[in-house]
Formats: C-alpha cells, sequence, structure tokens
C-alpha cells in the first residue's frame, strides 16, 4: 500500500516507523498536502497527524485527490457534518478516530457496556484524563469520545478533568461512583506507537471500503 502522511511531526514520525515495519510504502511525508500531485495522490492512502486548523483547510483537497484517508486529528467535531458529506461526495473512503489506539477502542467497548448495565442504578460518571504539556486541546479528543459513549449508554453526560504534566503519553480513567461502590476502567498509553499503530491498521482497512467510518466501528465488528 502506498501512504503520505499529512503532518511530519511526532506521530507522522511514528507512523512512518509502523507503515514501514508492515511493508508498506511511504511515498511522502508533508507538512502541506496540498502541495502533493492529484496524480500522486491518487494511487496513495492520506494519513492525516496534523492541526485542527491545518485539517480544516485541507480536507476537501484530500477528499478530492486521496484514494482514502485516516484522520488522527482532533477538534473539528463542529464541522463533522460537512468533512463526511464532501468525502461521501467525492466517493473517498475516510476512517476517523479521536485515538487509534487497539487498547483504547477495547476500552471504548468496556465503558459502554459498563454503562448500559450500570443505567437507572444511581451511578454519578466521571472521567480524569491526563496527557503531556505540549497537547493543544483539552479536554483531549479521547475523554470527549468517551463522554459521548457514557452518555449514550448511562443516559448522563459526565464532567472531565483535564492535567496536562511532564511528557505523559496519555491516560485515561473512567468513573461510575454509587453509594455502594465506585468502578474505575483505565487505560494508560506508554508511548504513542500504539497510536501510530492503529492509524496503519485503519489505513489497511481502507482497501475495498466505503464510506465513512469511525475506528470503533470497524474494528468491533
Amino acid at each position: 500500500m502506498k501512504i503520505i502522511i499529512s503532518g511530519y511531526g511526532k506521530m507522522g514520525h511514528m507512523v512512518e516507523g509502523v507503515l514501514l515495519s508492515r511493508g508498506h510504502e511511504l511515498v511522502a511525508a508533508s507538512e502541506n498536502i496540498t502541495e502533493t500531485t492529484p496524480e500522486t495522490a491518487h494511487d496513495c492512502v492520506c494519513i492525516d497527524f496534523t492541526t485542527p486548523e491545518a485539517f480544516r483547510s485541507n480536507y476537501r483537497f484530500i477528499a478530492a485527490h486521496f484514494k482514502a484517508a485516516v484522520v488522527g486529528t482532533t477538534g473539528w467535531d463542529d464541522i463533522r457534518e460537512a468533512v463526511v458529506a464532501e468525502f461521501e461526495k467525492q466517493g473517498t473512503p475516510l476512517v476517523y478516530s479521536s485515538n487509534f489506539s487497539i487498547g483504547v477502542n477495547a476500552v471504548f467497548a468496556a465503558i459502554e457496556k459498563s454503562a448500559a448495565v450500570l443505567k437507572g442504578h444511581g451511578y454519578v460518571p466521571h472521567i480524569e484524563e491526563t496527557h503531556h504539556i505540549h497537547k493543544l486541546d483539552a479536554p483531549s479528543g479521547t475523554a470527549k469520545t468517551m463522554a459521548s459513549i457514557v452518555e449514550s449508554s448511562l443516559g448522563t453526560r459526565p464532567d472531565i478533568t483535564s492535567i496536562r504534566e511532564g511528557e505523559v503519553p496519555g491516560i485515561h480513567v473512567v468513573k461510575f461512583k454509587s453509594e455502594v461502590d465506585k468502578i474505575k476502567i483505565s487505560h494508560e498509553a506508554f508511548s504513542r506507537e500504539g497510536f501510530a499503530e492503529g492509524a496503519v491498521v485503519a489505513a489497511e482497512m481502507t482497501a475495498g471500503l466505503k464510506g465513512v467510518h469511525t475506528f470503533k466501528e470497524l474494528i468491533l465488528k
């Protein structure tokens, strides 16, 4: 598979290492994806780990010219409908997620099931997330996804506490507390490699894929 990385920061470099180890071809790694020629983009999957601002500027170009796209950039929830509509209009497969870690997606499933079981039994949810001091968004996209899952299954929107310290790759803890007990479901990332691996797995899933999907939908089928 031919891949072009959009955004060549720490995550971009990590994605490069994973895709090469899995036998894929890195055609380019670009800080400005719109400089890619349409001829080159046509045969490539774009893996995007940029900034919310960059993705907002670039998503129409990606949808129009690439074979498929995998987007790990967060912070564009307010234009989600427009993004989905653009990719569907262009007929370009899109897989997106607030977190491509296989482990985190397993936690998403555990949260969904647990919240459904606890519904109506007096449990109050809360989410705490900790990341490195360089992270731009707070709460994290992963925490927001977890909150949406809890709200959908439990019927209550949890508050989120965001902590920024050191070089922490990412810790998420979902708590359900009642008068009789407390339940914790947590995930701690040791490095960004798990996110990169999941993004490359998502790119592999785009072969023969149609439409727009979250990574959670695909991996939990």
